[in-house]
């Protein structure tokens, strides 16, 4: 990688084999999954695959996500989560399934200690209330879905760079570009200023391409097309 990066990179996914792998390049600082990654990666058993990507992880910080709708068992999850090592956010969605706030439950959790990666977070109302939820002595990331707020044709950076000014309230928060759809998208994000982007596995690969001549791009696209066209065998 032929840039600086003052934002740190956390891997997302559900694959104890990636995660070994990033850990072991040396480029991220830590790791986050979800129950969406986990069902594509065909684990059943959720407490199992944590401790196993724990293991893997040896200590850099990882974010597990609790799976009910019901606050109450969310938080009795939450708890739980925490409870499985000093690394360990638990991730807790900005609502329910019914568009019920969690701010209570944020606040509650956050000011017992419990550290949390509050997650699905698109606007700066959101922004605000969870900010104001935390407790200014836990640590907490705050996971705000650029990639989701660009599907809907908007511009996620003046979005990002306001809700930093609104996390910079709490000094052990941090903010993070979740959701990105290229490797420009962390680019941007260390612009604006974030503190955290998640990063899948394949956007990890794509990193030494960063600063690579224009021209070289272009040879190995035209020699891909030419290669590609000869094993297909196309003849006029």
């Amino acid at each position: 990688m032929s840039v600086n990066l003052r934002i740190d990179l956390y891997a997302d996914g559900a694959n104890v084999g990636d995660m070994k792998a990033a850990r072991e390049s040396g480029i991220v600082k830590g790791f986050t999954t979800n129950p969406t990654l986990m069902r594509k990666s065909g684990i059943n058993d959720y407490e199992a695959f944590a401790h196993e990507a724990l293991a893997a992880v040896e200590g850099m910080p990882i974010s597990f996500e609790v799976f009910a709708d019901d606050f109450d068992e969310m938080e009795r999850q939450a708890r739980l989560i925490a409870t499985w090592g000093d690394a360990v956010f638990v991730k807790i969605p900005v609502t329910n399934t019914k568009g019920e706030s969690a701010v209570p439950l944020i606040q509650r959790l956050s000011s017992a200690g419990v550290k949390l990666n509050v997650t699905a977070i698109l606007s700066l109302d959101q922004v605000r209330a969870v900010v104001d939820a935390l407790d200014a002595n836990t640590d907490a990331i705050v996971s705000v879905f650029a990639g989701r707020i660009a599907d809907t044709g908007r511009d996620p950076i003046p979005l990002m760079t306001e809700a930093l000014e609104i996390v910079k309230q709490k000094p052990k928060a941090q903010l993070l570009w979740a959701s990105p759809r290229e490797l420009l998208n962390i680019i941007q994000a260390d612009e604006c200023g974030c503190h955290i982007i998640t990063v899948t596995s394949d956007l990890l690969k794509k990193l030494s391409g960063v600063g690579r001549s224009l021209e070289d791009v272009s040879l190995d696209t035209v020699k891909m097309f030419f290669s590609d066209a000869s094993a297909a065998g196309f003849r006029l």
